[in-house]
């Protein structure tokens, strides 16, 4: 049996001890403590060894006091079937500085006793975020333990998208491709998934049915595949999609014949299969917003009665949380209530937050970045763009080579990031009504918590016994 580094048994210190493949917790209190802070940077920065025990160690830390990974299914059906308040989750992109950030939005939900809402990142940004599921999870888990938080945790597969130009020309290839994440993604402990096939979507064919059809037929194809890597007691929280972010407003005939497709179909392939708890759809924001040659970011005219239409079918004709909104974060703040008024399952903020880590940047660490993006990201420049408009629009892919720069950010920037954080969240928690949301979680999603094996222990992930003195209880 392999045994923990060194390094690993320094930075938990007295709070807790590893033999035998188990983690034992002495010291509650430090866990929201600077020993964190040394445990999930060696989760982020180590060597692969000594990765591999930190997120094992957080992760089963955390199951020890009642802080896991989990889905949001059950609490998106109790609101699809009227028994929960009308609130927006918000799902947050976080994208730099994770740890940091995360801290911001579980203090903002402790204070609030928030507990409906999601931390998400999308298959484009794993990549240029350098940001795989495990160490996500691992600095999810660690910084909602930072900062005192208990319960259920919802990590988010964002934009687990299929390529429309991939999937042309070898459709097997790009459906693989998503398995492969969605595979990798739920052993880390990612319970929701955001399964994002509109890109098939067809509008030469004559009928609506015939332009979902690619749309519904491969998000069942995916749904199987997720549902047979379910770990015991968890049905993973999925999302489909039927209109792709930046395009033509959704409609409802459009909801309808998706849904419909995909029922009938899953009904076929996969009788009594659970389905989806939410669908996405495109009422007038674009991923990152619009961005004008003087760098400011135009005005969006939101639909809000498409989706408050959108939302009541998906609740009362297929008992889902109702529809989701994509691209939000860049709205004016004026926009914000209208989502709980409409009654919006769910909306996906990155940008907005990506804006405020860059603008609180020290000017040189900032201008090293731009000098990178002109070599790095050259060939993304449109002609005509500004200056502007061409950091705007890369600045994101700086954020995995520069990665460690934000975490060591000066210890000055950080508390002044932190306020501006602290400030925003507080703002979108209050006005999506995510507010005393905490116990209606706590009243429907009831875990499992899963245990760990050690690193090289093998064997797979299983649910706690009721009676594991770890188990959180």
């Amino acid at each position: 049996m392999s045994t923990a580094p060194a390094s690993v048994v320094r930075a938990l210190g007295s709070a807790a001890t590893i033999a035998n493949g188990r983690l034992t917790l002495h010291d509650e209190a430090a866990l929201a403590s600077p020993m964190m802070d040394s445990l999930v940077r060696l989760a982020v920065f180590g060597d692969a060894t000594e990765q591999d025990w930190a997120r094992w160690s957080i992760w089963e830390a955390g199951r020890a006091v009642g802080t896991f990974s989990a889905s949001i299914h059950e609490f998106y059906m109790a609101r699809g079937r009227g028994e929960v308040k009308p609130v927006t989750v918000p799902a947050i992109n976080v994208r730099g500085a994770s740890y940091d950030t995360a801290r911001a939005i579980f203090r903002v939900a402790h204070k609030l006793e928030g507990g409906a809402f999601l931390l998400e990142i999308a298959r484009s940004e794993i990549a240029y975020t350098e940001q795989r599921p495990a160490e996500y999870v691992a600095v999810m888990l660690a910084a909602a333990l930072r900062e005192g938080h208990r319960g259920p945790v919802f990590i988010q597969g964002d934009h687990f998208q299929v390529n429309a130009k991939k999937y042309k020309a070898d459709p097997v290839a790009e459906v693989a491709a998503v398995k492969q994440l969605a595979t990798e993604a739920i052993a880390a402990g990612f319970y929701n998934i955001d399964l994002d096939t509109s890109t098939l979507v067809d509008l030469a064919h004559p009928t609506l049915d015939a332009q979902q059809r690619l749309n519904f037929e491969v998000g069942v194809e995916l749904t199987q595949h997720v549902r047979g890597l379910e770990p015991k007691g968890v049905t993973i929280s999925l999302g489909g999609e039927i209109g792709e972010v930046g395009t033509e407003n959704s409609t409802v005939a459009e909801l309808v014949a998706f849904m419909d497709g995909y029922n009938r179909t899953l009904k076929a392939k996969a009788p009594g299969m659970v389905g989806l708890s939410k669908i996405s759809v495109q009422s007038g924001t674009s991923h990152g917003g619009v961005v004008l040659a003087d760098g400011s970011i135009a005005d969006v005219a939101l639909d809000f009665k498409t989706l408050e239409d959108l939302s009541r079918v998906a609740r009362e004709k297929y008992g889902l949380s109702g529809a989701v909104q994509h691209g939000a974060s860049t709205l004016p703040d004026s926009a914000f209530y209208h989502f709980p008024r409409t009654e919006t399952a769910e909306i996906h903020l990155a940008t907005g937050f990506q804006n405020m880590l860059y603008d609180h940047l020290p000017a040189a660490l900032r201008e090293e970045i731009y000098a990178w993006l002109r070599t790095n990201a050259a060939e993304e420049r449109k002609a005509g763009d500004t200056d502007e408009q061409f950091f705007y629009k890369t600045r994101k892919k700086a954020l995995g080579p520069f990665k460690r720069q934000l975490w060591d950010l000066p210890a000055d920037v950080k508390a002044k990031l932190a306020l501006a954080y602290d400030e925003k969240f507080t703002f979108l928690f209050e006005n999506l009504a995510v507010g005393g949301t905490a116990a209606p979680v706590a009243r429907y999603v009831k875990g499992p918590m899963i245990v760990r094996p050690a690193p090289g222990t093998g064997g797979p992930a299983v649910e706690a016994a009721p009676d594991d003195p770890d188990a959180g209880e």
